[in-house]
C-alpha cells in the first residue's frame, strides 16, 4: 500500500492503477490455485493404486482417440530425435553418484585453404599450429550436441576469430536480403521472405549454418532494438488510455485460454496440468511480427494499434509469472513455493519500473543534452550513447529476473518523454531495421520445411484452428471493454498467431516433462506454421474488414483510425493534422 501512496501525485487516476495492480495479484493467485488443482488431480491419478483400472477408463476417451492420432502422425523415431540407447554408460555414472561425459574433438578440413593463405603470416610470427586464429576445434558429445571453444589456450594473446560464425552471419544476412527482395518484387510482405530464407538456410533445409546458437544469440538483438524502437514511438498518455483492455484485458485472454484449455483436456479425459499448459502456450502472440507489420502499415499510433501494443507489452510481462507457473504444473514445487516465486517478480517489476520512472524524469534529460553537445559535429557518440543504453537497461531487466524485451521497451519510454525521442529514433531506425531482419530469418531456421511437408495436413488444421479460436477470444476480450466491432476484430486477428516466446516455454515444458513427445512436435509444428502464415493473415485483414462493412457487421467509424496508413481518420481537424505532420516526419 505504501507503494500505491507514492504513486499517486504522478498519476491522478491512481485508483484505476491500483486496481490494475490488485487484479494481478489476485490473477496470480488463481492462477497458481488452478494449477495446484490440476498438480493435485495429476498427482492423485499418478498414484493411484489401480493402474489398470485408470488405463480401461481412458481407453475410448477421446483424449485417447488423439492420443493414438498424435502417435500415428509422430512416430517414436521423431520424438526420440535420434538419440542412442545410454546402455551401460549411464548406469555406470548412476552408481559411482559421478556425472562423465564423453566427447570427440573434431577437426574440420573446411578451413584447408585459409591455414594455406595464413601461412606466411604464420611463418614470418613463427607461431605454433595451436595458436592459429583459424584452427578453432570443436567438441561433440554423445547426443551429438556441438560444442564450440571459445578460449582456446594459448603462448600468446592472439586475437581469436570464428570463421564459422562469421560465415554463418554472411549467409543469413544476404539470403534474407535475397528473400526480402524477392517478395518485395512479387508485392508480398518482405517478413515472409526473411522467414523462407531462414527455413532455406537452416537444420530443416540445406543446413548451411553451421553455428546455431551462436547465430541466434547474436540475432537476439533484434527484438531488443525493435521493443527500444517501439518506446521510443510509444506515448505515455495513448497507454493510460488503452490501460485498462491492455492490462486487465491482456490477463484475462490468458486465463480464459488456460481454463478453456484446461476445462476441455479434463472433459476428454487428458491431464488437466498439460491443457493448462497449452492454454498459456496458444495464448502468447508474436512481438516481433506483428510490431513489424503495424510499422509497414503506420497502425502503431492508431487505436487497434495501441490496444495490440500494449497487449503485446503485457504478454511479454507475463512471461515471467508462466515460467513460475511451469514447475508447478509440472508437479517439481509447490503451489506455494510458485506462488512466492511469482508474487517477488512483481514486486521486482514494480520497483524496477518506479526506478526507471524517477531516472527518466531526472538524469536522462541531463544525459541526453550532453551527448548532443558532444556529437555536435558528428551523431556517431549520440547513436552509440542510443544503443549502450539500450542495452544497458535490457541487461539489468534480465539480470533482475524480467525480460531483455521488457528492459529494452522500458529504455525507450524513458527517452520518449524527452523532446530527444525523434531523433533518437531517427539513429536507431537503421540498426533495428538491420538487426529485424536478423532476427526474422532465425525464427525461420527453426522451420523444418521438411517435417512440415510430412506433416501439414495436421498443422494445417491445427493453424486455422488457433486462428480462428484466438481471434474469437480476443474479439470478444476487446469488445467486453467498450470498444467497437471493428477495433475488437483488428485487434483479435492482430494477434492470431502463435509467438516466439512459445518456442521458449516449450522448451522449458519439454525439460520439465510436462509435454509428451508427441504433443511437444504437434506444437512445435504449429508455431512454426503459425509465424509463416501470419503475413497472409494480415494481407486479408482489409478485405475481412471490407467483408464486414457489407454484411453490416459494423460501419466504418469516423473516431477511429483507419487500417491503412494513408486513409488517416480523425474526430478533430487538428488531431488529424498533428497525425499526418507526425507520419510525414516520420516517413523523412
Amino acid at each position: 500500500m505504501g507503494m500505491l501512496r507514492r504513486r499517486r501525485p504522478l498519476h491522478p487516476r491512481s485508483r484505476r492503477g491500483a486496481g490494475s495492480l490488485l487484479f494481478s495479484f489476485l490473477f496470480v493467485a488463481v492462477f497458481f490455485g488452478l494449477a495446484y488443482l490440476a498438480g493435485a488431480g495429476d498427482s492423485e491419478a499418478a498414484n493411484a493404486t489401480e493402474p489398470l483400472k485408470q488405463e480401461s477408463a481412458k481407453e475410448g476417451s477421446f483424449a485417447d482417440m488423439i492420443d493414438r492420432a498424435l502417435e500415428k502422425e509422430f512416430p517414436e523415431s521423431e520424438q526420440n530425435g535420434g538419440e542412442t540407447d545410454p546402455g551401460g554408460f549411464n548406469n555406470s555414472v548412476a552408481e559411482k553418484q559421478a556425472v562423465l561425459e564423453t566427447v570427440a574433438r573434431v577437426t574440420t578440413k573446411k578451413n584447408e585453404t585459409k591455414e594455406e593463405k595464413s601461412f606466411q603470416f604464420h611463418d614470418v610470427f613463427n607461431l605454433d599450429n595451436e595458436n592459429r586464429a583459424e584452427d578453432i576445434p570443436t567438441l561433440i558429445d554423445r547426443k551429438d550436441n556441438v560444442f564450440i571453444i571459445s578460449n582456446p589456450k594459448s603462448k600468446y594473446p592472439v586475437l581469436q576469430l570464428d570463421l564459422r560464425l562469421i560465415s554463418d552471419l554472411v549467409v543469413v544476412i544476404v539470403s534474407a536480403t535475397c528473400g526480402g527482395i524477392a517478395f518485395a518484387c512479387a508485392g508480398q510482405p518482405v517478413i515472409t521472405g526473411y522467414l523462407l530464407a531462414g527455413s532455406i538456410i537452416g537444420p530443416g533445409g540445406f543446413r548451411f549454418i553451421s553455428e546455431m546458437v551462436q547465430v541466434e544469440t547474436v540475432a537476439q538483438f533484434g527484438v531488443i532494438f525493435l521493443l527500444f524502437a517501439l518506446g521510443l514511438e510509444f506515448s505515455a498518455t495513448k497507454l493510460r488510455v488503452v490501460r485498462a483492455v491492455a492490462i486487465v484485458g491482456g490477463f484475462l485472454q490468458i486465463a480464459l485460454f488456460m481454463c478453456l484449455c484446461g476445462v476441455i483436456a479434463s472433459l476428454c479425459g487428458g491431464k488437466t496440468s498439460e491443457g493448462i499448459f497449452v492454454g498459456a502456450f496458444l495464448s502468447m502472440s508474436s512481438t516481433a511480427v506483428v510490431l513489424k507489420f503495424l510499422m509497414e502499415k503506420n497502425s502503431i499510433n492508431a487505436l487497434h494499434g495501441q490496444v495490440t501494443v500494449g497487449t503485446l507489452i503485457l504478454q511479454d510481462c507475463a512471461v515471467g509469472l508462466l515460467f513460475a507457473l511451469l514447475p508447478v504444473l509440472g508437479g517439481t514445487s509447490g503451489v506455494l513455493q510458485g506462488l512466492i516465486s511469482a508474487t517477488k517478480s512483481l514486486i521486482v517489476l514494480c520497483t524496477f519500473l518506479a526506478i526507471l520512472s524517477i531516472l527518466s524524469r531526472t538524469c536522462i534529460p541531463w544525459f541526453l543534452r550532453l551527448m548532443i553537445s558532444l556529437s555536435s559535429q558528428t551523431n556517431e557518440l549520440y547513436q552509440l550513447a542510443s544503443v549502450a543504453f539500450c542495452l544497458l537497461v535490457a541487461w539489468c531487466s534480465d539480470k533482475l529476473g524480467l525480460s531483455l524485451e521488457l528492459g529494452s521497451f522500458a529504455a525507450g519510454v524513458m527517452i520518449s518523454t524527452t523532446d530527444l525521442s525523434q531523433h533518437t529514433l531517427e539513429q536507431i531506425e537503421p540498426i533495428r531495421n538491420f538487426f529485424a531482419a536478423l532476427f526474422l530469418a532465425s525464427i525461420g531456421m527453426l522451420i523444418h520445411v521438411h517435417f512440415l511437408w510430412n506433416h501439414v495436413d495436421i498443422l494445417l488444421a491445427a493453424v486455422i484452428l488457433v486462428i480462428i479460436v484466438k481471434t474469437i477470444v480476443m474479439t470478444l476480450v476487446v469488445k467486453g471493454f467498450g470498444y467497437s466491432n471493428k477495433t475488437s476484430l483488428l485487434v483479435g486477428m492482430s494477434l492470431a498467431q502463435i509467438g516466439e516466446f512459445a518456442f521458449v516455454l516449450l522448451s522449458r515444458a519439454s525439460n520439465l516433462h510436462l509435454v509428451e513427445g508427441k504433443l511437444y512436435l504437434l506444437l512445435l509444428g504449429t508455431t512454426a506454421l503459425s509465424l509463416v502464415t501470419t503475413p497472409l493473415l494480415f494481407k486479408l485483414i482489409p478485405a475481412v474488414i471490407h467483408l464486414g462493412v457489407l454484411l453490416r457487421w459494423f460501419t466504418p467509424d469516423s473516431n477511429e483510425v483507419g487500417y491503412k496508413g494513408d486513409n488517416i481518420r480523425s474526430d478533430s481537424a487538428n488531431k488529424r493534422v498533428t497525425l499526418m505532420i507526425q507520419g510525414a516526419v516520420h516517413d523523412s
